[in-house]
């Protein structure tokens, strides 16, 4: 890894060529070619293809082979090839929000400060379950890490989008099921800031039936489950923390009679969910080529 760029971008992808595009365009219209580049690592060939045809139209986006060993290990691997000072990773998958990059950049210039995390914003419909528990979820983590942020308190960041400086960390875990929450440990143990950038966006399409959200959710949940987050000091999200510090967000948020069902519903489907991650996590103890599974209806 070497350091003569102010920044870099670093997605990574699978399977995704239907969004590969739009990712790699909400990030390089707003990039200084002088001073940063992007690279996409992925390991088929559909997605390939679309990415050496947005090279074509920005010289500093490049491909990395993937050899498909998990997110962390592609992420190490784009660890290696990065040139910037500070790095931005994202996902196939979603997009960021217009001047989404300046902002993160002026707080990540601070000494002080490791890492910074953006705000998702889910663009499924409220109309729906799983599109509200979507929205409600999102808003929930956004006040969390809003208040986190003004008393500086440990913050969780967001896998869907965050920045870093690669010089504190030289290697992600690769049976980590939580990248982002990984990163963001280690950054705090090293007494650095682990700072919320409401301003940038990034746009998600989250999950549409219950079986791919629980898929979703165990893999990510998981994550606070294995030693790394566990038996840390900093305690951001476990069933406790959700119950204590969730509850009343979730129930102010519905509006309607409907959104309140699916408010109690989501209860449920959380009890159901950290149920599965102790048996799957703590107790069968299963890998990550076994929790990561793709997630058809979020493409």
């Amino acid at each position: 890894m070497g350091t003569s760029l102010k920044y870099s971008v670093l997605i990574t992808a699978y399977k995704e060529p239907n969004t590969i595009g739009k990712a790699i365009d909400s990030f390089a219209v707003q990039m200084d070619p002088r001073i940063s580049e992007l690279i996409v690592v992925c390991p088929d060939e559909e997605t390939t293809e679309v990415v050496l045809q947005r090279a074509e139209i920005y010289p500093f986006v490049r491909h990395v082979q993937d050899p498909k060993l998990g997110k962390p290990a592609a992420l190490n691997i784009g660890m290696k090839e990065i040139r910037g000072e500070m790095v931005f990773l994202s996902d196939g998958d979603v997009w960021v929000g217009e001047d989404s990059l300046a902002p993160m950049l002026k707080i990540l210039e601070d000494p002080k400060v490791g890492a910074v995390t953006a705000r998702p914003i889910s663009i499924s419909p409220r109309t729906t379950m799983l599109g509200f528990w979507s929205h409600l979820l999102t808003h929930a983590i956004h006040e969390m890490r809003q208040t986190r942020d003004k008393e500086g308190r440990f913050l969780i960041l967001s896998g869907y989008y965050f920045a870093y400086k690669p010089a504190l960390i030289d290697k992600i875990p690769e049976d980590a099921l939580s990248e982002d929450a990984v990163i963001s440990h280690m950054l705090f143990d090293q007494d650095y800031q682990v700072r919320y950038c409401q301003q940038a966006e990034v746009y998600v399409k989250y999950p549409t039936t219950y079986k791919d959200w629980l898929i979703q959710k165990v893999r990510s949940a998981g994550g606070y489950a294995q030693d790394y987050i566990r038996k840390s000091k900093h305690n951001m999200r476990s069933p406790l923390s959700e119950a204590i510090h969730g509850t009343s967000l979730a129930l102010k948020f519905p509006k309607t009679l409907k959104e309140s069902a699916w408010t109690y519903m989501l209860f449920i489907a959380r009890v159901h969910l950290w149920s599965l991650v102790f048996i799957n996590v703590r107790v069968m103890k299963r890998p990550l080529s076994t929790l990561w599974k793709r997630v058809e209806t979020t493409k």
